[in-house]
């Protein structure tokens, strides 16, 4: 697949090459091509396409990171300056839409008109993800329905697709495509709650972040909206202030309220149910190495610390 990669992103224009080399390289988990690759065997799937569609789903994913960047004003991620810092914005969302071109190439290229349809559908859900999520910064009012809802558009839904592309390679019957999809939908789930409780948890070095980037950006995650519901009136208040205003000058007592109330452990939980149920819907895959590694993957998407 890293072949792939490399091959796939030759263009004659020199900033194309730079930038998307830059962050395809930048220690990404590869967790999302690795999905399809994983269903793809866990179904039989044989040939080379099951390699051009992992790579189509790191180019997706890629695109909206550099588009994701641009929009929140980010410098740093994975502990690395974020490709609108080293390149600018408007090189940066170029080359994202070159990226989301190349990888409809490269469907096209596969010839699955099934593929084509469920990519285009992710692709499609994952913008409207972005605005959601846009419309409910700094908005101390949004609830956990709210939230989730946009976890499973801007997240889940990619993971739900390379999971679903896996088993339509492998020729699967339409109750194991949809029980690879719904597993891809609660891991994506799963690990977007925990990318969230780290933001308040996690260490630098491991997570390349820095603690409360996601209050600095005015992001309701579920930890504040836990405090909201359950904190003491002065906690309510500190954390609805630090949404509207978008920064990290009341950091620590958001964390002491976070701490108090239980926020990450509720949180947690959450995810953890995320993940149980995606276990559960590959109870109709028959037993393989292939299996064995998507049922590790969904223990790992609560247990991770980056």
């Amino acid at each position: 697949m890293d072949d792939v990669i490399r091959r796939r992103l030759d263009s004659e224009v020199a900033l194309i090459r730079t930038i998307a080399h830059y962050i395809i390289e930048s220690g990404g988990k590869r967790l999302r091509p690795a999905l399809v690759l994983l269903a793809a065997n866990a179904v039989g799937a044989q040939g080379t396409a099951k390699h051009e569609l992992a790579a189509v789903v790191e180019f997706i994913h890629t695109a909206t990171l550099l588009h994701d960047d641009v929009v929140d004003e980010s410098s740093l991620r994975r502990g690395r300056r974020t490709a609108n810092a080293e390149f600018g914005n408007a090189a940066s969302v170029l080359v994202g839409d070159f990226l989301y071109s190349r990888a409809f190439q490269m469907m096209v290229d596969v010839g699955s008109a099934r593929v084509m349809e469920v990519m285009a559908n992710a692709t499609n859900v994952i913008a409207e993800g972005e605005v959601l999520q846009l419309l409910n910064i700094g908005n101390p009012s949004t609830d956990e329905e709210q939230y989730l809802r946009v976890i499973r558009y801007k997240t889940a839904k990619l993971f739900e697709a390379a999971t679903q592309v896996g088993a339509i390679l492998g020729g699967a019957k339409p109750e194991v495509e949809s029980a690879l999809a719904a597993y891809g939908m609660h891991l994506g789930t799963a690990f977007q709650v925990i990318d969230d409780v780290l933001d308040y948890s996690g260490d630098f070095s491991e997570t390349g972040k820095n603690l409360g980037d996601d209050l600095a950006e005015g992001k309701p995650t579920l930890p504040l909206i836990h405090v909201l519901r359950n904190g003491t009136e002065a906690e309510r208040d500190v954390v609805r202030r630090a949404i509207e205003t978008e920064g990290k000058a009341d950091l620590e007592a958001v964390l002491a309220a976070i701490r108090r109330t239980g926020a990450l452990d509720y949180a947690r939980a959450k995810a953890r149910l995320e993940a149980e149920a995606a276990e559960g819907h590959l109870a109709t895959l028959p037993g393989s190495e292939w299996r064995d590694s998507l049922l590790q993957l969904a223990s790992f998407s609560v247990e991770r610390s980056f």
